[in-house]
């Protein structure tokens, strides 16, 4: 058993570092995804933006449109103004001129302001494009580091299971099953030593005879409280005696419930 408890000491550290590559090399992609999400949402806020600067440029066009159609008709109403003959005429253009010179102010305004915000937009979008070039660039550079990074770890990863391999032939297949569950599931320790009494895995104190098996060595015992395979650790000078034979029974049933 002692070659036995080795071999389930080498596999442990072997598939320790298989599953924790393989939580690597599937968690990997996940920062790059981080990325392209960010990217995805800069180009979508550019998109938003360039169409609200293309609006804005339309409207600055008919604000300039309607700017010179109010000028073109104080001008036309300040020409009549020397063939006008009653000051009924007279009236209604000056009327007129004024509507229109309070048009040009509003649309002078309007443009102005317009123009500001167009200087404004045009200033950000360009910002936007250096910052989209930018994560464009350190996505790429990332993509090609995770790849790099991805084929070192699958290299290690197919090293480990050459390893594996060349370590289970002839071993109990059911155990290696449950071995490779618990290896997964208790963090990385499928096989613990019994020290003082207490497994080292779950640091529960385990019935006398049940230690005492575990001494002998002579089968594959599991931990009832953590399910974790057990052997004879180094113990006090206390604890050196024979321990009592009580509180085993069930320690059976515990076990298999753990498996089902």
């Amino acid at each position: 058993m002692q070659s036995t408890f080795e071999k389930l000491q080498q596999l442990q550290d072997i598939l320790s570092r298989k599953y924790e590559l393989e939580h690597e090399i599937h968690e990997i992609p996940r920062a790059l995804a981080k990325k392209q999400e960010l990217l995805n949402r800069l180009k979508k806020s550019y998109i938003d933006s360039n169409d609200k600067f293309e609006a804005t440029k339309n409207n600055l066009l008919n604000l300039k449109r309607e700017l010179a159609e109010a000028e073109k008709l104080r001008e036309d109403s300040e020409k009549k103004m020397d063939v006008i003959s009653t000051q009924r005429e007279y009236e209604a253009l000056e009327k007129e001129i004024k509507s229109a010179t309070e048009k040009e102010q509003y649309f002078r305004r309007e443009i102005q302001k317009e123009e500001r915000n167009l200087e404004e937009m045009s200033n950000q979008l360009k910002k936007d494009e250096e910052m989209i070039a930018a994560e464009e660039d350190e996505l790429k550079e990332e993509d090609n580091k995770i790849k790099a990074e991805s084929e070192e770890k699958q290299v290690q990863l197919n090293s480990l299971v050459d390893d594996e391999k060349a370590i289970i032939p002839g071993m109990d297949e059911d155990i290696l099953f449950k071995f490779e569950r618990i290896i997964k599931n208790k963090s990385g320790l499928g096989i613990v030593p019994v020290t003082n009494g207490v497994c080292t895995g779950c640091h529960m104190m385990l019935p006398g005879q049940f230690v005492n098996d575990v001494r002998t060595g002579d089968g594959i015992l599991f931990c009832p409280y953590c399910s974790r395979i057990l052997f004879f650790g180094e113990q006090d000078e206390s604890s050196q005696e024979d321990l009592v034979d009580s509180d085993v029974g069930g320690l059976a049933d515990l076990v298999d419930e753990d498996f089902d």
